[in-house]
């Protein structure tokens, strides 16, 4: 019995070591396939020599995790990568400047002509120069360079917003504020140099009244229908920070009022037989400019340093509910692809180019206009700010669906603060500095409508809150104001 047991015993002690030695050398092969999966060498299964086994204990684990490495992505060729890739360009690294600047100055070409949709239309701009040069019939002209200064707008903003991302944000803002309506400003200055004071009046009233009632309807529109409901189903309305409404409003009033008064003046002088009315209204508008000029500056200063945390944009319900933290809710950071002195030079450049298309189309208004078919009321009024705001259109109204409002808010408003009481005293100075009478006298229907305009608006905005409703309102009061000026003829707004 002793003998059975111990023979059993020893049946069991073998067991047990084959067990064991199955169990470690199962675990040897498992750590073994571990590793080839991890390093993508073998290890611990004697077809690697000791020194592979070494190399593998330097080996680090790809993608800091163990499940294994992706796939080896496969590298864009060099074609494709020369011609396609958006964000860079071969040969933008390398040691030698003959590869390098070549690289370089292609890479800037390529990353701004990939910068927006909008710049399709860039084949328009030789077209639109030709056609200048060539003295082509007022019509096409004026089409052709119209439709070319849009694509440049929106290349003249990328440069921009490249320059601002790089500044900081207080630099950063300056900078938009200054060049946001860059556009506006070089047509402008061309039609003054011109004597068009009647065009670049009408420019500027268009460019407030379509940044209020287009694009901000648009914006009011868009978003109330794509945010129409919360997670519960009930309806709801888009919310943007109430001090940013009440502040812009209040200075979009002062705004109407500098140009309310002069035609006040205008019209007392008149009906009293004054023969200086017009030294009269140029000494007013001058005066006016500098104090709207001052106030500017102060209103930047306000929201840029000493109260900035007024416009800080607020958390909407609907991201509330979903658990998202300010953090989150922050848009994303705009991750420059240019440098600051190529984004400079992007800007220099398209502001040239503006310049000439400007001037092209700008000497061919009078002969459009001796058609009989449109006014300069109406090219200045609607036409134009179409040009100058196309991508901040867009760009407004995509924030808008995302439910940023506050940044729909600062596209739309704060770039009519700025063609108020920036842009518009800017071009009175500049007339009083080369001899055209530019001044905040304008036609009186011009000025009826955009007091109205800002009046509306006022109404809409002053609750922080918007829906679809309130857009559509908007859209019908410019829709309203583009007919009247669409339907008088070109000689029968005159001021008085």
């Amino acid at each position: 019995m002793h003998d059975g047991r111990n023979h059993s015993n020893g049946n069991t002690l073998e067991e047990r070591d084959r067990l064991t030695n199955s169990t470690a050398a199962s675990s040897v092969k498992f750590v073994g396939h571990l590793r080839h999966a991890s390093t993508g060498s073998l290890s611990f299964d004697g077809s690697n020599s000791i020194q592979d086994n070494m190399n593998d204990e330097r080996t680090p684990l790809m993608g800091g995790n163990h499940r294994g490495p992706e796939p080896p992505k496969p590298s864009p060729g060099f074609w494709r990568h020369l011609l396609l890739d958006p964000r860079s360009s071969p040969g933008i690294d390398s040691p030698n400047p003959l590869v390098k600047w070549p690289a370089l100055a292609w890479n800037v070409a390529k990353v701004t002509l990939y910068s927006g949709w909008v710049n399709v239309l860039l084949f328009f701009v030789p077209l639109g120069i030709w056609a200048g040069e060539r003295a082509w019939s007022a019509p096409w002209v004026f089409t052709l360079n119209f439709f070319a200064i849009i694509p440049l707008a929106a290349v003249l903003s990328f440069a921009t917003e490249e320059i601002a991302a790089r500044l900081g944000d207080t630099l950063g803002g300056l900078v938009n504020a200054t060049f946001g309506n860059a556009v506006e400003l070089i047509v402008s200055i061309v039609a003054l140099r011109a004597g068009e004071i009647e065009v670049v009046q009408a420019s500027m009233l268009g460019s407030i009244m379509s940044n209020l009632l287009l694009v901000l309807g648009f914006c009011f529109f868009l978003g109330g229908i794509a945010n129409m409901r919360n997670r519960s189903g009930d309806a709801t309305e888009q919310t943007f920070t109430a001090a940013t409404a009440q502040t812009t409003c209040s200075l979009m009033t002062l705004a109407s009022a500098s140009m309310i008064l002069p035609a006040a003046l205008y019209g007392v002088l008149d009906q009293s037989g004054e023969n200086n009315k017009q030294a009269s209204i140029l000494v007013l508008s001058r005066g006016t400019s500098i104090v709207l000029l001052l106030l500017y500056v102060l209103y930047l200063y306000f929201a840029l340093h000493t109260h900035k945390k007024l416009f800080e944009p607020e958390i909407p319900e609907r991201r509330a509910e979903n658990g998202s933290s300010g953090a989150h809710v922050e848009e994303e950071e705009h991750q420059p692809l240019l440098g600051v002195w190529s984004a400079a030079f992007v800007l220099v450049a398209t502001t040239l180019v503006i310049s000439i298309c400007a001037d092209y189309m700008v000497s061919s208004i009078d002969a459009l206009v001796a058609t009989g078919k449109i006014s300069k009321t109406f090219i200045g009024l609607i036409l134009i700010p179409i040009v100058g705001n196309a991508a901040e259109h867009v760009t407004a109204c995509v924030v808008a669906i995302k439910d940023k409002m506050d940044l729909a808010m600062g596209v739309a408003i704060g770039s009519s603060i700025q063609i108020a009481l920036l842009v518009t005293p800017a071009l009175v100075m500049l007339g009083w500095a080369i001899g055209q009478p530019m001044s905040l006298h304008f036609e009186t229907f011009e000025t009826i409508a955009f007091g109205l305009s800002v009046l509306v608006v006022t109404y809409t905005v002053q609750d922080g809150k918007s829906n679809y409703l309130e857009g559509a309102m908007l859209l019908g009061l410019y829709m309203i104001i583009a007919l009247a000026f669409w339907v008088s003829p070109p000689d029968a707004l005159q001021k008085f």
